[in-house]
């Protein structure tokens, strides 16, 4: 199909405005098919009257008609075959595998919702009877179970094209949970959202779902994006990207007449304790981290960007090994120009700053359009001293702190900024000579792992993929596994309510066969 860069106002095209935007090959430089019709107001205007019409009967579908909704998308997704591949890969600069690799984890977790949904317990329904008899005084019938917010307004992320985009978990749980979805298409890969909207589209009609379950639009956050995080039809906002993306995105959901919640994941540096007997393998760790560092050029949100340490003699040698491990990374070709530019800012401010000290950097030159890893050292002491050493440079890069002693590493944990992964290297029959600093760790991040890379999330029911601020605005929820869901739903309690007006997951019948909380008691029973 050929790329028409027209919006998706629920399941109508559109192009009615005069601004446009084309997508360069970040190595030719030539542009890539489609020109892209950035929103107009009344464009968007439209999108949130048909998303919020949508909303009241897109509630009350039911949990099996929602699961063989997602289902269709997915099949509507594979049946873009290798011109979804194809174009991802023009866009993103991502080899064919990865792109692949994507893909089936896209098709993954919006499976994982369906399951989910066709199970249904995950409605959390609690029912206490009444008591009429009760002394002194009676109990009313009172039953609660999770209920959809309302329109979902998502920002698709810049180095996840499929699995943090259109489609990806922000959209798949709003939709699970029963809430119609805008997306506001990332501009370095508006063909691929194309496409994906496209599916979802074919599945909204395919399903009879109502017009507005979804949309699509093109065009900058500060118009675009702005007009519809505060139009009051938006009940909430998903973002993955940089902090200084999602703290403006925060702030315009406050100044609202009525704020909403905004679910930014905005990365972190990921630190990584190296204790001591981590290191009696220097070279295995040091290209251990040197791969991990480099992978996807550095471009994953859990990129190890800071390794803690204390000084000795083994430490020497693994800063000689990672530096060559560094040293044969062969630079490669980023997400965009912007990135690399910016990637390319970034490490050089960071390395200039007073007391760093730099490791190593890829042997080979880099290309205009490739990141060069690069590793840098720094003495404790400065780096609690110099906020700015915590900022994130997204790209194949990391630092590693020097601690003295013990109670300068104490000192190094406690500045962290709040994170989305902390990993803790070493012999299990060390950890407890550490649980202060491993505790500490905890008290810093979202997952903490030992003897691993942070690279790398798996899509299941245990992750967590969030972290104290600022490595996302509300460290209570994910935006990773089926805990997603619950990010856009909210507790209602219905009191001696009729049955015909009650959810079919409170009823007494339990037709759906769900685990519920019946009286205190965990169970599947009829009333």
């Amino acid at each position: 199909m050929s790329i028409h860069g027209k919006n998706f106002i629920g399941n109508e095209l559109s192009a009615k405005g005069d601004k446009s935007s084309k997508i360069y090959d970040i190595n030719s430089n030539e542009a890539l098919e489609g020109e892209f019709f950035h929103a107009t107001k009344q464009e968007v205007d439209e999108a949130l009257e048909k998303a919020n019409k949508a909303f009241a009967l897109y509630k009350q579908t039911s949990q099996q008609q929602r699961a063989e909704f997602l289902e269709t998308i997915t099949e509507e997704i594979m049946n873009l075959g290798d011109e979804l591949v194809v174009r991802t890969m023009a866009e993103s600069n991502l080899p064919r595998p990865r792109i692949e690799g994507e893909r089936g984890r896209t098709i993954g977790q919006i499976k994982m919702f369906a399951n989910l949904l066709k199970e249904g317990s995950w409605v959390e329904a609690t029912i206490d009877e009444s008591m009429p008899n009760r002394e002194p005084l009676p109990r009313n019938d009172l039953r609660k179970m999770l209920r959809p917010l309302g329109v979902v307004s998502v920002f698709e992320a810049s180095n996840f094209p499929l699995a943090f985009a259109c489609a990806g978990g922000d959209t798949a749980s709003a939709l699970a949970a029963g809430c119609p979805v805008i997306v506001k298409a990332h501009s370095s890969h508006s063909g691929t959202s194309e496409l994906i909207a496209s599916a979802i589209i074919s599945a909204v009609k395919k399903c009879n779902m109502p017009d507005g379950t979804f949309s699509m639009v093109h065009g900058s956050g500060r118009s675009v994006g702005q007009q519809i995080v505060l139009d009051e039809a938006v009940k909430a906002v998903g973002f993955t990207g940089s902090t200084a993306g999602g703290m403006k995105l925060f702030e315009l959901a406050n100044q609202r007449k009525t704020p909403i919640p905004v679910f930014a994941e905005m990365g972190s540096i990921n630190p990584c304790l190296f204790l001591p007997s981590s290191l009696n393998d220097t070279k295995k760790l040091a290209n251990t981290y040197a791969g991990s560092i480099t992978l996807g050029v550095g471009q994953f949100c859990t990129n190890p960007g800071l390794i803690l340490a204390l000084k000795d003699t083994k430490l020497e040698n693994f800063k000689i090994d990672l530096a060559e491990a560094i040293k044969d990374m062969s630079p490669a070709t980023m997400l965009s120009k912007g990135i690399q530019e910016a990637y390319e800012t970034n490490k050089e401010e960071a390395i200039k700053q007073h007391g760093i000290t730099v490791i190593a950097q890829a042997f080979e030159d880099n290309l205009p359009s490739e990141g060069k890893a690069t590793v840098a050292s720094v003495e404790a002491k400065t780096f609690i001293s110099n906020p700015k050493l915590q900022e994130e440079v997204f790209g194949p890069y990391s630092l590693l702190v020097e601690c003295k002693d013990v109670n300068e590493l104490n000192q190094v944990i406690d500045s962290l900024d709040g994170q989305l992964t902390a990993t803790v290297m070493g012999e299990d029959s060390e950890m407890s000579e550490y649980k202060e600093q491993i505790f500490a760790l905890e008290n810093k991040c979202g997952r903490i792992l030992f003897n691993g890379v942070p690279t790398g999330v798996e899509v299941c029911q245990s992750m967590q993929h969030g972290g104290p601020f600022p490595a996302s605005t509300d460290s209570r929820f994910t935006s990773v596994g089926t805990g997603a869901i619950k990010r856009f739903v909210r507790p209602v309690c219905y009191q001696d309510c009729p049955s015909s007006l009650l959810p079919e997951e409170l009823r007494n019948e339990n037709s759906l066969d769900i685990l519920r909380i019946v009286n205190d008691e965990h169970t599947r029973r009829i009333l």
